[in-house]
């Protein structure tokens, strides 16, 4: 390898990366399969106790609330490891919480309270590792062979979907034909084996250590500007936090109303929003007490974090496809014709058709349709993709909502009809999360590289945050009569409503582009194995 290659960045593959890459495929698989069979099994088997217009409703509120845990444990996950263990510590450790989680939902398929238990240990291992493992690909590489990180990347994506294609076609049929036992059982195993697949590569890893206690951090930088009072100047942005605190207290407050997890999630969104946009007022006072470049470091992070916020309707809407649309796939023809052959899936197994298309569309959009782009004069930067994602899923949800309409009228539907918006979906996705992956690393600062990969999941928590709220919603008297006078069903409405607000949050998110300013992050030195 040459020098030239090396400062361009060009350098070797490091060799660890198989065993990351192996982990992912096989985690992936385990969450998946137990994922997408979770829906489908609360309500035909564990909330067979509720009315049966109440259980859809009911398994969409666990399904999400789940979501929400396994997007929230990042921000823990991500703390204990760039201050207290480091990334391969904390990932392996949470990973055999991850496992026993699995023991739990194959050991109590038919108690409430027992399984719930081992979704929450799930939720814990799951999202605990989430951040660290994507961070800890970029721990691998630096300068000199940064460009791969690139080709690392969409593997990592590649492979995370290759397990979901298996998981989301077998696991539907090992539920109907060999239980729940053995349904979550074995994703439980597959997790087992990512735990020593990681394990085995520990003496190969770059491992970046847990960052020291750090006077200039990026909450100690934010306390001091929002504190800092000079003479004869008011503290507008003190005023605005407090009201983000004064506003999650209510919040909390209205648990007995709102559902504690909505309560909880729309206090920590008010905490962030108004906390970040008051720090942002009052930034310019840390500096003096704090170097710039700790300061400057605070406000790259806030950038970012307006990006991740503009993501969050995206989330909304692509989780659905594991509870919305396989409740709205029970109610069609299960049978269908293509290629001159007939089909039969069940609805859950529709899901397969997202990681099948991830894994064409990637190499799709790398080799041909971003090289095509570039010819033509069109750089497709990680923004602008991440834009146009967003309103590829808008778009997904119209033609979803218009199957829903003929459904409503009486017109029998083949599942068929999920094909297209999948696709679209899909491709809304690989611009969205395999890019907002690469995103998220490169911008952050490196003190808080495994906090920042948290965030990013965090964004996912915000989006089912917004279903939840929207879920409940619908129950009020007067929001389905105003529902009804549109001359639509609920589910339809619904469908309708969450493209137009991926829509609005594409027009948003493409405007800040224009204004947001790229950084590199990348390690300068190799660090020893």
């Amino acid at each position: 390898m040459s020098q030239a290659d090396l400062q361009k960045g060009n350098g070797r593959m490091p060799r660890q990366i198989p065993y990351i890459i192996a982990n992912e495929g096989c985690e992936r698989f385990s969450f998946y399969g137990m994922r997408n069979i979770l829906t489908p099994f609360l309500i035909s088997t564990l909330l067979m106790f509720l009315p049966e217009a109440d259980r859809a409703g009911e398994a969409k509120h666990v399904f999400h609330t789940f979501v929400i845990g396994v997007y929230f444990f990042p921000l823990l996950g991500g703390w204990l490891a760039d201050r207290f263990f480091g990334k391969y510590n904390t990932v392996f450790w949470l990973s055999l919480v991850y496992v026993a989680g699995h023991a739990c939902l194959a050991a109590f398929d038919d108690n409430l309270k027992g399984f719930y238990f081992g979704l929450f240990l799930i939720a814990l291992g799951s999202g605990g590792i989430k951040p660290l493992v994507s961070s800890f690909v970029g721990d691998q590489f630096d300068q000199t062979n940064k460009h791969k990180a690139k080709l690392v990347y969409d593997a990592f994506y590649w492979i995370i979907n290759f397990g979901s294609f298996f998981a989301s076609l077998l696991m539907p049929l090992f539920l109907k034909n060999l239980g729940p036992s053995v349904a979550f059982g074995i994703p439980g195993i597959l997790m087992f084996i990512a735990t020593i697949v990681f394990w085995l590569g520990k003496r190969k890893y770059v491992h970046v250590p847990p960052a020291p206690a750090n006077p200039h951090s990026f909450t100690r930088v934010a306390r001091t500007a929002l504190l800092a009072s000079p003479s004869g100047q008011a503290r507008p942005g003190l005023v605005v936090a407090v009201l983000g605190v004064l506003g999650a207290l209510a919040s909390l407050a209205m648990s007995l109303q709102w559902g504690f997890v909505i309560a909880a999630c729309t206090a920590l969104v008010l905490l962030l929003a108004c906390g970040g946009i008051g720090t942002s007022m009052q930034l310019e006072r840390a500096r003096g007490n704090h170097p710039d470049e700790a300061v400057d470091g605070v406000r790259a992070v806030l950038r970012i974090l307006i990006v991740f916020a503009l993501v969050t309707p995206f989330w909304s809407l692509f989780d659905q496809k594991a509870s919305t649309w396989i409740v709205q796939a029970n109610a069609m023809i299960p049978t269908f014709s293509m290629f001159g052959k007939e089909f039969t899936l069940l609805p859950a197994q529709m899901q397969a058709l997202n990681p099948l298309l991830v894994m064409l569309l990637i190499p799709f959009n790398n080799l041909v349709l971003y090289p095509t782009l570039r010819r033509i004069g069109i750089e497709p930067t990680a923004l602008r993709r991440m834009t146009t994602g967003i309103a590829f899923s808008a778009l997904s949800w119209i033609v979803i909502g218009t199957v829903q309409v003929a459904m409503d009228n009486g017109t029998p539907m083949s599942m068929a009809w999920q094909i297209l918006p999948y696709a679209l979906l899909t491709f809304g996705e690989v611009l969205v999360s395999a890019t907002g992956l690469e995103f998220a690393y490169s911008q952050a600062p490196a003190p808080m590289k495994g906090v920042i990969m948290a965030f990013w999941s965090l964004a996912v928590t915000v989006g089912s945050l917004w279903v939840l709220i929207v879920n409940a919603s619908v129950k009020n008297d007067a929001v389905v009569g105003h529902i009804a006078s549109s001359g639509i069903s609920v589910i339809a409405f619904q469908m309708y409503f969450f493209a137009a607000f991926a829509f609005l949050a594409a027009a948003v998110f493409g405007w800040y582009a224009t204004r947001y300013r790229m950084v590199d992050n990348y390690r300068v030195e190799a660090l020893p194995a």
